[in-house]
């Protein structure tokens, strides 16, 4: 490790018993594997699963955590249950994360549970940092960057180092329509197909029966050139129409500007 990871390690090692809230993702798993190694059978690592996770995810995260050889266990959320969730405004974030945190903590009471919220968070709307507020929730990266994370990920050798950021299915669904499971389905759905065709980032933004592809600048060209092919693949998840955007794949996009459809060509 270098000297952040040395940091790091000292700064878990002061707590006591630790739940990490593990998505199997870069950011969570540099936690976990720094939590085990300070910790020991003190760190648990859980994954919550629910219609808001993308398929596979669950998997991806029990092979990061059998990596790093930290215990791990699964929770089910229910953040549908929720009206602030379904209603979808700009603050939905914190009710997902309110749940997460209410069903850790109810299932283990009294350990410390830590987040993978990074510096770079800060300067994004993350609702959910709210909710980790309120539940006291300890976030060991705060003060470390995204690109820090992935280069201790790396001298980690984590499986997860270089994984793409996978956030809640509803994040590709504009503020103010509503969420429910078909919807989250047909999004999962319709991202597995593209993915399948060799397109490792991307999002499927939902705009009614239509579904409008955003893909990594890198893969952008490639991808106009089998516009047909990927239009018919989001077609078959249930989608009427499907575009593919002239502008890249940009994390966060919708919390800095309204979604809209880009015109095929």
């Amino acid at each position: 490790m270098n000297i952040k990871g040395q940091t790091l390690y000292v700064r878990i090692a002061a707590l006591e018993r630790v739940v990490v809230a593990f998505s199997g993702g870069v950011d969570s798993s540099v936690v976990a594997a720094l939590a085990h190694r300070a910790l020991g059978d003190r760190a648990l690592a859980v994954t919550a699963v629910s219609p808001s996770v993308a398929a596979g995810e669950l998997d991806g995260a029990r092979r990061v955590a059998a990596y790093i050889g930290i215990a791990h266990e699964v929770v089910s959320t229910n953040e549908l249950a929720r009206d602030g969730y379904r209603a979808n405004g700009r603050d939905r974030c914190y009710f997902c994360k309110t749940e997460l945190y209410d069903v850790i903590q109810a299932r283990y009471p009294g350990v410390t549970v830590l987040s993978g919220a990074n510096a770079d968070d800060a300067g994004d709307w993350r609702p959910g940092l709210r909710a980790a507020a309120e539940h006291g929730v300890v976030h060991p990266l705060h003060d470390v960057t995204k690109p820090q994370v992935r280069e201790l990920a790396r001298r980690l050798g984590l499986p997860s180092a270089e994984k793409p950021a996978t956030p809640c299915l509803a994040s590709r669904i504009p503020y103010g329509t509503a969420v429910d499971p078909e919807t989250l389905s047909r999004i999962d759905r319709a991202e597995r197909n593209v993915r399948a065709l060799g397109f490792p980032v991307l999002r499927v933004r939902h705009h009614g029966i239509m579904g409008r592809l955003e893909v990594a600048e890198a893969d952008l060209d490639r991808a106009l050139q089998f516009e047909a092919e990927i239009t018919d693949a989001i077609r078959a998840a249930g989608y009427e129409h499907a575009v593919i955007d002239r502008e890249p794949f940009r994390s966060g996009r919708l919390n800095v500007e309204p979604a809209r459809p880009a015109a095929s060509r």
